[in-house]
């Protein structure tokens, strides 16, 4: 994709003719003479007239040549098919894989491969040629997952005997297995039974008591060293670089649960980095910031027993390397944890929380309050992958809102709404947000919905068969250009434009200000006794609660009448017994 400045074939046009569009370099109407790069003339008069947009264009344009491709995956009952990202030709997208049969698929994590399940076996295909590499023929599989790049493939399948070796990590360049080993069963926090880094550079396993490190580039040499932490039951490594390791140890025996920070080097492993005991703890789930600098904890208990929720009780711990933090985030609100997310930059991550309407928060990483996006019916956060936009969503159970953020000029840009919506995500160069209505969560009304990054509908297609999965293709968003620097760009030009234009109508001046006035910074902490004091002084005095301006209500005013009355009607009859 190219970015054209057109001024009507005029080579130094008047600023009130200039303007801006975006042309698909496959369509026909982007040609050599409407190219920004077309003639010597034409370039030294914008990099003369308009130099910093000159090299704005210039910047974007190179990076747009050498992004990759967004795509996406949509699968069907029976088949799947995989289309060329937006911007859609003629708002329809075209399918460069079309209708290849399949019972599930899944991408590795970095998108250079993709895992094709179907009656006859796993197959597996390259991302960029989208052309099978690889097929496997595993009888009774149960599941299957790629390591993050794509390198190894794990299966899991049913075994009749402990002898039968039914985990199996398969090299994908040569199809032989590099490590087999039995496991009895598989649940959410023991599979994938071998967890690699994000750039593969650690591999381990959790045992008995004692976590269990390998090779990654060569399994043959089996277990070269054991980390040992009693009662362990779950844990996690930080993102690339992997230097740590997260652990769950549940609580047993009146001995409260903990989550310990250990190192990945056998040599640094003597005693845990960081450590933090609690109570009430069924499950956890482990989110490290991309810097790895420390985890989040979200820690779930099966029953809440102070009876305030129906689905248990959710507490949020965050835990440093340094040490700065070991202990709860502090949430200024009572409720469930719903959702975390860390920005792609690792300095920052947003929690929505509490009782319904929620609130959303976003802590820097010393866990110090940034800023406030203020309460709504929401459960749900994703950060754009650049890191700019921001969307806050209620969706399953909630009317589906969704309000779009710009992170960076602090304002909302956006509000819609996408109904049943069972999975959302950003695209991988951050300029599209999809929603998706799948089967089996929801049997009708499937449906597949584009928006912008502001929130306008960009594409809907609905399926009157059912839709069982949507997702974009994995990409580094670094892959991807900035549009920062051409907005800064643009908006510096000085264009002269009718009168009515620059001052715009009442209506759009009163929905920009209702847009920036959503984002608000952190309020002053009111201890939770005191949030419902003008509910008790309401059913105490009959009326609404004095306003902090000093001005009361018409009940309020009525009620201290009735009061005076009785107090002279007391003080009369006081008087009148002492005659």
């Amino acid at each position: 994709m190219s970015f054209v400045l057109s001024c009507g074939g005029v080579s130094n046009p008047p600023a009130g003719r200039m303007r801006f569009r975006e042309v698909n370099p496959s369509s026909s109407s982007s040609s050599s003479s409407s190219s920004f790069f077309s003639g010597p003339e034409l370039r030294a008069a914008y990099r003369i007239q308009f130099p910093s947009l000159f090299l704005s264009l210039l910047n974007m344009s190179s990076s747009a040549e050498q992004s990759p491709p967004v795509e996406i995956l949509v699968r069907e009952p029976d088949f799947f098919s995989i289309w060329a990202g937006p911007p859609f030709p003629a708002s329809n997208p075209s399918s460069k894989l079309d209708k290849i049969p399949c019972s599930a698929t899944k991408f590795s994590q970095d998108g250079s491969k993709l895992l094709v399940s179907s009656k006859s076996g796993i197959s597996i295909y390259d991302c960029k040629t989208l052309s099978e590499i690889r097929k496997f023929e595993i009888p009774a599989l149960l599941a299957a997952v790629f390591s993050p790049c794509g390198t190894y493939l794990q299966t899991f399948q049913k075994s009749a005997s402990p002898q039968e070796k039914n985990v199996a990590l398969w090299s994908v360049a040569s199809g032989e297995p590099a490590f087999q080993f039995f496991q009895k069963n598989m649940s959410k926090t023991t599979w994938p039974s071998v967890q690699f880094s994000s750039d593969e550079s650690t591999a381990c396993r959790i045992a008995t008591n004692e976590i269990q490190f390998f090779d990654s580039k060569d399994f043959s040499k089996g277990i070269i060293y054991k980390l040992r932490i009693p009662g362990v039951t779950s844990f996690e490594i930080s993102k690339a670089p992997a230097s740590h390791l997260a652990a769950y140890v549940a609580e047993s025996k009146g001995i409260p649960g903990s989550v310990q920070i250990y190192s990945t080097k056998k040599e640094l492993q003597t005693q845990p980095i960081a450590r933090r005991s609690f109570f009430r703890c069924s499950s956890v789930v482990f989110q490290w910031s991309t810097t790895s600098y420390g985890v989040l904890v979200t820690a779930h208990a099966d029953v809440d027993k102070t009876n305030q929720s129906y689905y248990g009780e959710t507490k949020l711990y965050y835990l440093t390397l340094d040490g700065a933090h070991e202990g709860l985030v502090p949430l200024r609100k009572e409720g469930p944890v719903h959702d975390v997310q860390w920005s792609v930059s690792g300095s920052e991550f947003a929690v929505v929380y509490g009782f319904m309407p929620a609130k959303v928060t976003i802590f820097d990483k010393k866990c110090n309050v940034l800023v406030e996006l203020g309460e709504g019916p929401y459960n749900t956060i994703r950060w754009n992958p650049k890191g700019r936009f921001i969307c806050v969503a209620g969706f399953g159970n909630l009317p589906g809102h969704m309000v779009f953020w710009d992170y960076i000029e602090k304002k909302m840009i956006g509000q819609t709404k996408a109904e049943w919506s069972v999975t959302s995500e950003w695209s991988p160069d951050g300029r599209y947000f999809m929603t998706a209505t799948t089967a089996p969560r929801l049997q009708i009304d499937n449906c597949l919905k584009i928006f912008k990054h502001d929130g306008s509908t960009y594409f809907t297609k609905m399926y009157d068969n059912k839709l069982y999965q949507a997702e974009w293709k994995p990409e580094a968003p670094e892959k991807f250009g900035e549009i920062n620097d051409l907005v800064k760009s643009v908006g510096t030009l000085k264009i002269d434009e009718p009168k009515k234009q620059v001052q715009g109508s009442k209506t759009a001046q009163s929905s920009s200000n209702n847009l920036n006035a959503g984002f608000s910074k952190p309020a002053a902490y009111r201890p939770p006794h005191s949030k419902n004091a003008a509910k008790v002084q309401q059913e105490l005095l009959g009326g609404a609660a004095p306003s902090s301006s000093g001005e009361m209500s018409k009940n309020a005013l009525k009620n201290k009448k009735k009061r005076e009355k009785q107090r002279e009607k007391k003080a009369a009859e006081a008087g009148g017994n002492d005659n």
